[in-house]
């Protein structure tokens, strides 16, 4: 069987896809192979002018709309101003950066990379039609949820393991989203996908200078973004089930399909209690 790649997308004329960080790497690949293929792409991006310069280079109906993922109040204005969306593709992220905080007082990652999804994944689910696809990672195996402290406000902060919690929480909300879809017989689906190791600009903004240089060294042995997103068009477009982890199926690379995830990544009890936090910490709900 031939490989799977973007050049097997199906026509999503008529559709409507909301990608969002995809003014650089992965989003923008996405982006560009969905209009690509006829769907109308909204471009969701911190930096409008960016945005722009990436959707210049996209063909066909390319919108380019504000989107702040660190400030809930940007997250709410983009909702309202979505009519109806096929497919969500929560893509933008930040990866082990220095200690910062968002708008709200979310460590950043956790804020950027989860919460402000789950927030706009929320807000948006009533227009949705098709599904919710949101990109984790390989390094969710270094992560391990605190329900008491997931903003690291009392305990020492660590890039990496932030990083590895953010994107655990981006598979639990994922199993706790399709967990309540079903529950309602909801035909949306919720899935996630990881990219493998993509060189992308992601790993320009680590930690220090030792992550800076190993990044660097890794980037050198590293698939590129049209390998890394093909992961994410494959979860947007083929038939799957739900709460579906699709990656490369030898972890860094090799064809696209589902793969495996960490035992904490499948414990549906944690799920339900981060969804819980979630809820009250950006004040949005599970909205059908």
């Amino acid at each position: 069987m031939t490989e799977w790649t973007a050049a097997d997308l199906p026509s999503f004329a008529g559709r409507t896809v909301i990608v969002t960080g995809a003014n650089s790497g992965l989003g923008e690949v996405t982006a560009r192979e969905l209009a690509r293929v006829g769907a109308k792409v909204v471009v969701a991006v911190r930096n409008l002018d960016k945005g722009k310069a990436a959707a210049a280079g996209m063909p066909g109906d390319v919108e380019v709309r504000e989107l702040d993922l660190q400030d809930l109040s940007s997250v709410r204005a983009f909702a309202d101003s979505v009519d109806e969306v096929d497919v969500l593709v929560n893509n933008a992220g930040i990866m082990a950066v220095p200690l910062a905080r968002t708008v709200d007082g979310f460590e950043s990652q956790f804020g950027t990379n989860h919460l402000g999804h789950f927030a706009l994944t929320n807000l948006l689910l009533p227009k949705i039609s098709d599904r919710v696809v949101t990109v984790s990672s390989m390094l969710h195996l270094l992560g391990k949820i605190s329900l008491k402290d997931p903003n690291w406000t009392s305990r020492p902060y660590s890039a990496w393991l932030a990083y590895g919690q953010s994107k655990l929480a981006n598979l639990l909300f994922t199993k706790e989203l399709q967990r309540r879809l079903d529950a309602v017989d909801s035909a949306i689906l919720a899935v996630t996908a990881h990219p493998g190791y993509s060189a992308t600009n992601l790993q320009g903004h680590t930690a220090g200078k030792v992550s800076g240089s190993l990044m660097s060294l890794g980037n050198k042995l590293a698939t590129n973004a049209d390998f890394g997103a093909r992961q994410t068009l494959f979860a947007v477009s083929q038939a799957l089930p739900g709460d579906a982890f699709i990656g490369p199926k030898f972890a860094m690379r090799g064809p696209t399909g589902l793969t495996s995830r960490s035992p904490l990544a499948s414990n549906a009890t944690t799920a339900r209690a981060l969804w819980e936090l979630s809820e009250q910490l950006t004040s949005t709900k599970f909205s059908i």
